[in-house]
């Protein structure tokens, strides 16, 4: 006799991943928090979800991924733009 199939797990087939907390996402990425916050709310770096009321992670995958994607766009020739006009400056502007 064959046994029923078994029932699926509660969390789905999640691939194994590891969350990281801020300190640990401050070692990777040297950004402020008030960066990465805005930059979570433009949906420009990977979103922190809770563990419990009071934790908050983030998957070290997607990290990772968005460094590398960042360092990819990095090297790319067009990726740097032009830097302020220092002539234009009110104070101390350069003469030349």
């Amino acid at each position: 006799m064959s046994q029923p199939p078994a029932p699926p797990h509660p969390f789905g087939t999640l691939p194994a991943t590891r969350a990281i907390r801020r300190p640990e996402l401050r070692k990777l990425v040297p950004l402020a928090d008030t960066t990465i916050y805005e930059m979570e709310k433009r949906g420009e770096f990977p979103r922190r979800f809770p563990l419990t009321r009071r934790c908050v992670v983030w998957d070290l995958a997607e990290v990772e991924s968005w460094l590398k994607a960042r360092k990819a766009a990095a090297t790319s020739p067009d990726s740097c733009a032009p830097g302020p006009d220092v002539r234009l400056r009110r104070a101390r502007p350069v003469r030349g």
